[in-house]
């Protein structure tokens, strides 16, 4: 039997994650056994459609493609069109929810919202949204607990990179003393700029340019997007219920090229890195632009990619290297997730 899924905001991962379905689907039926059916979509701006049956996706890619638009859908009998994220979560015959709309970091919502509407209403809940994992994993979590569903999230740190997925799974019998981690693409890719020549205000206009920065770039420059990735992973992998306001955060904002060369003349390399660490005095959190040794393997990545290293008793330090971001990337995300509730169903 297919499993039913309701997407709720359908912008560019939206989108990337249908042609995934569709590009994929053959080889998700021959080689896992597994079929994924979307029966609903609905967007703030793009509209809504709804078929009990499921939806064409390539009728939906079409649509957008063509008018930006749901409403561009063929008409026929049974399909429902209009419904609200309230209304689908409610009304879909979907059983689980995949949740991709905007983060909102100070609040969580409506993210949060959707969440407990679908717990409530039996349905799993996969998102690729930072907001709800970083502000409310313990609620949320005993809520999908009490309601017997999953609630999956892999794409909420390192997009497709498996950053949670491997302690949990691969890593699993180690105690986990410290994690670091490069969790911003934009940054990195700015130090990396500025290492090479440019000044700070320079760097960040080109990382505008290549889209790695938003028109608004404070959530990545003054390191809060990482900070809510150190909330989730002390939160899911290290069961440490941090806040917001037990993370010490300083983004690279105020660096400039005297600092670029003080590292160099050190040997050392500047990244933003998110740390948590377990000591005698309990759990030191932080962000902060730290000099590394060019030995460490965080200081060899480049660009815009993230990296994570767990520091293990039994295995050693252990790190992992993938994108941060990315359409195709945060899709693949959202298709492991499915994947696993499915085997585990």
């Amino acid at each position: 039997m297919a499993h039913k899924l309701a997407l709720i905001g359908f912008g560019g991962v939206g989108k990337g994650f249908v042609e995934i379905l569709r590009d994929k689907k053959m080889k998700l039926k021959k080689d896992h056994q597994i079929e994924f059916k979307i029966v609903t979509i609905t967007d703030l701006y793009k509209g809504s459609l709804h078929h009990p049956d499921g939806l064409s996706l390539d009728e939906v890619l079409k649509a957008i493609d063509e008018n930006g638009s749901l409403d561009a859908y063929p008409e026929q009998p049974g399909l429902i069109r209009g419904w609200n994220s309230k209304e689908t979560i409610e009304k879909t015959n979907a059983d689980s929810i995949v949740e991709m709309t905007y983060t909102d970091v100070k609040t969580g919502q409506p993210a949060i919202d959707h969440c407990k509407w679908a717990f409530l209403h039996k349905k799993n809940v996969v998102m690729t949204n930072k907001g709800p994992v970083a502000l409310a994993y313990n609620d949320l979590a005993e809520q999908a607990h009490a309601n017997g569903v999953k609630w999956f999230f892999e794409g909420a740190v390192m997009s497709g990179t498996p950053a949670l997925r491997l302690p949990k799974m691969t890593l699993t019998g180690n105690e986990i003393n410290k994690i670091n981690g490069i969790f911003n693409g934009t940054t990195n890719y700015m130090l990396m700029r500025m290492e090479e020549g440019l000044e700070y205000d320079e760097a960040l206009k080109e990382a505008q340019s290549l889209g790695y920065a938003e028109a608004d770039p404070t959530a990545d420059v003054e390191g809060y997007d990482v900070l809510y990735k150190v909330l989730i992973l002390a939160n899911v992998v290290l069961g440490i219920p941090l806040k917001r306001e037990d993370v010490y955060c300083k983004g690279i904002s105020t660096m400039t090229t005297d600092d670029i060369k003080e590292a160099k003349s050190l040997g050392k390399r500047w990244k933003l890195i998110g740390s948590i660490q377990k000591t005698k005095e309990g759990v030191k959190a932080t962000v902060q632009p730290v000099m590394l040794d060019l030995d460490d393997p965080l200081a060899g990545v480049t660009g815009a990619m993230n990296a994570i290293t767990y520091s293990c008793d039994l295995s050693g330090a252990v790190t992992l290297v993938g994108a941060g971001a990315g359409i195709k990337e945060t899709g693949f995300a959202v298709l492991i997730d499915l994947i696993a509730i499915e085997r585990e169903r």
